[in-house]
């Protein structure tokens, strides 16, 4: 029986694990499975490929520089070179696929041989000893099958294939899943962690997606020790190999951080420092699950906690932060321009507040290029680059520190795009893409499921009014699970496109990783009205819910709060005094993507996971199926 040519009767998540006979003695495990169906969360990052263009990642590819005015080329002896590599938003991207302007580009052998290629100097034998790579938060979670329905160890499993010698496991047997916070008693055994070796080349900071499934995985994940479901790829699994550290997630009891707030490197003598910081709204775009027991600090106030103590006490002057917060870098002609030009407010407030002594941030959370220097309140010029996301581009920057002052006198940067048919792409690693291959033989019973036919490509881009044909689909699967009057989806939670042909689970999974339930409750007709004039309010931009069941205008000239026109149900006008039985996911539910009106809802009653959902609709429908947008939403002006 070929796995590849099955289509399969309606069945649940399970049913089909069952049909297939995967159990323990088999590829996947009914353990593994249940497992599956706790990998939740969401969130609304999410690449706008649309914008994803072979001009921005050439003008993300010009270099930028700076220099101070004491920076002098000639007193070589005096001037230590620092390489920094930075990536972001991995996503568990560990197979080829993805494409710029048509061409091959990432996947993890590729970007691995183009960061080994960055740190081989012919000028300077010492080249690989003075670069580190970090990364900036959701390195995981809202991953292809290959790393989620593996507990997204294989990502971990990759930056280990990058780290140095210096870098070890931390095989301490203590209970590090639930210290009380990483400046207490119990928790000092972390300065010992081997993880924290100064010459160590490896430094991660969570995201927002490293909280999906909540501390004590996150814990699992970085510490080692098998899950539930597993083991995996290895066993037992021994966790990573470099340090992630961060300076505002804190317990919420004890106000102490829950990992190292920053980790000390060396280079030839000279000290730097490496502080982390997640994103203070983490708690609005992450399950409250996820959240629990946790609370994140402003992220400009908790960094400069540790660059002051750090100056005081060691000495240091050299601060790279990586954050998972960002921005988009407009296009423009000519060189990298220093002053901005980034869209986002949010980073560069914090960058404005930040220490004089932060040289570079490395951000992430916006999937998108920034390489510009941003001056702080006091006019210090601090250099902040992001390298789009999921393995396709990374940083290349050059810090030059006077040994003397410890200060950086100059630095500059590039964003690389990782194009797999030239360059160092044409010779992926071979321990990566074997680690690749065996993850991807690992879930392939599962993942190469044939599920129907997409008679077209079905998308997630966006009609003028918000509306997109793979978002109308998806509503109409979750109306049609829980048979209920409406049904809103977030566009945050999809996370690809399907292309025309044979569907497999493999890319359904892709499409809606996150594992969450459907759930019912009841709203007024004015509160459908107020959710969906939540649209633009609280918003990092207008996130424009995918309906069904239902049409509406809106009115972008109106104001904020106050754009919705008009609701229609079979063109009839609703009653915004009567009560509708709506759909969305648990995630939504909870008011998560600052959709707080659902928090108000009646008569809550949970369904099926919303990739059943979708599988069983599509498996319901006339084969080859499509959609279209139908004009479910309309804009004026």
């Amino acid at each position: 029986m070929r796995l590849d040519s099955i289509i399969l009767k309606p069945l649940t998540f399970f049913a089909v694990l069952s049909t297939l006979g995967l159990s323990a003695g088999g590829t996947i495990s009914p353990a593994f499975a249940e497992g599956l169906a706790e990998h939740h969360s969401h969130e609304w990052d999410r690449d706008d490929e649309a914008d994803d263009t072979i001009e921005m990642r050439q003008n993300a590819g010009r270099k930028l520089e700076w220099h101070s005015p004491e920076f002098n080329k000639r007193e070589k002896d005096s001037l230590l070179h620092v390489q920094l590599l930075g990536i972001n938003d991995f996503h568990g991207q560990l197979s080829a696929g993805r494409l710029v302007a048509n061409r091959p580009v990432g996947g993890a052998a590729v970007l691995a041989a183009y960061l080994n290629a960055a740190q081989q100097d012919s000028n300077d034998p010492d080249s690989p000893d003075r670069t580190f790579i970090v990364h900036a938060g959701d390195h995981v979670g809202a991953t292809p099958p290959e790393s989620a329905l593996l507990q997204d160890e294989p990502s971990i499993s990759f930056l280990n294939l990058l780290a140095n010698q210096y870098c070890r496991y931390d095989d301490r047997r203590v209970d590090r899943d639930h210290r009380r916070g990483w400046d207490d008693d119990e928790a000092k055994e972390d300065r010992r962690d081997r993880r924290m070796h100064p010459k160590c080349n490896l430094v991660g900071t969570p995201g927002n997606h490293e909280f999906d499934e909540g501390k004590d995985e996150l814990f699992r994940l970085l510490n080692g020790g098998n899950h539930p479901t597993g083991p995996f790829l290895e066993n037992p699994y021994r966790g990573a190999r470099y340090p992630t550290v961060s300076a505002n997630v804190v317990d919420e009891k004890t106000g102490k951080p829950i990992l190292p707030p920053f980790v000390i490197k060396q280079v030839k003598g000279v000290r730097l420092a490496f502080i982390g910081a997640a994103l203070k709204e983490t708690p609005s775009i992450v399950t409250p699950t996820g959240v629990a027991g946790l609370k994140f600090l402003d992220e400009a106030d908790s960094i400069n906690r540790y660059v002051r103590w750090l100056r005081q006490t060691e000495g240091i002057r050299t601060f790279v932060v990586l954050i998972h917060q960002g921005g988009r870098q407009t296009t423009y002609e000519g060189p990298t321009q220093p002053g901005g030009l980034i869209n986002g407010q949010d980073i560069v407030n914090i960058v404005t507040r930040l220490d004089n002594d932060v040289d570079v941030v490395v951000s992430g959370h916006a999937h998108s290029f920034t390489n510009a220097l941003l001056k702080n309140q006091n006019g210090a010029e601090i250099l902040i680059t992001q390298a789009f996301s999921s393995s396709t581009a990374y940083g290349d920057i050059d810090l030059v520190i006077n040994k003397h002052t410890r200060d950086v006198v100059a630095k500059s940067a590039s964003i690389v795009t990782t194009f797999a048919d030239a360059g160092p792409g044409l010779t992926p690693v071979p321990q990566v893409a074997q680690l690749v291959s065996q993850a991807q033989a690992k879930v392939a019973p599962l993942v190469n499921l044939v599920i129907g036919e997409a008679a077209t490509d079905l998308l997630r881009m966006e009609s003028p009014a918000g509306e997109s044909s793979l978002g109308n689909l998806i509503a109409d699967a979750q109306r049609a699970a829980q048979g209920t009057d409406f049904a809103f989806m977030n566009p945050g939670g999809i996370r690809a496109d399907l292309p025309a042909g044979p569907v497999t689970y493999g890319e359904l999974f892709t499409i809606q990783p996150f594992g969450n339930s459907l759930v019912r409750i009841d709203l007024t007709g004015q509160q459908i009205y107020d959710l969906l004039n939540q649209q633009w309010v609280n918003q990092p931009f207008p996130r424009i819910l995918k309906t069904s069941g239902l049409t509406y205008t809106w009115d972008n000239n109106r104001p904020i709060g106050d754009r919705i026109v008009q609701v229609l149900r079979n063109g009839a006008p609703i009653d915004r005094q009567a009560t509708f039985s709506v759909t969305v996911n648990n995630f939504m539910a909870a008011g998560g993507d600052n959709f707080t009106v659902l928090l108000q809802g009646r008569n809550q009653l949970g369904g099926p996971l919303d990739l059943d959902a979708l599988i069983a609709y599509i498996q319901s429908l006339p084969q080859p199926f499509s959609a279209t947008i139908e004009g479910r939403i309309v804009r004026f002006n």
